[in-house]
């Protein structure tokens, strides 16, 4: 047997939860990789730092600071971004 409305069963608040999920799927996944990334970059951008300020390996860590900050840069743009289309009506 069918049930003839299952929208019924849900309350409102279940009910707005799975229409968001299927405006924006994955969401959470997306932000959980956001704070990931731009953590690993955070301590990759540290790590080159010190080794710039030390004076290691100059020719090398000046560039991978630089693509480390681009990556933090990058995942708080997302971030953002995310943050705005779920503000959005």
């Amino acid at each position: 047997m069918v049930e003839p409305n299952p929208k019924n069963r849900l309350n409102r608040e279940q009910y707005a939860r799975l229409k968001a999920e299927m405006a924006t799927p994955y969401r959470g996944l997306r932000l959980f990789i956001y704070v990931a990334f731009g953590a690993s970059g955070l301590v990759g951008a540290f790590t080159f730092f010190f080794r710039l300020l030390a004076g290691r390996d100059i020719d090398s860590a000046l560039p991978n600071l630089a693509l480390q900050i681009g990556i933090v840069a990058l995942m708080g743009f997302l971030w953002r971004w995310e943050q705005r289309q779920q503000r959005r009506p």
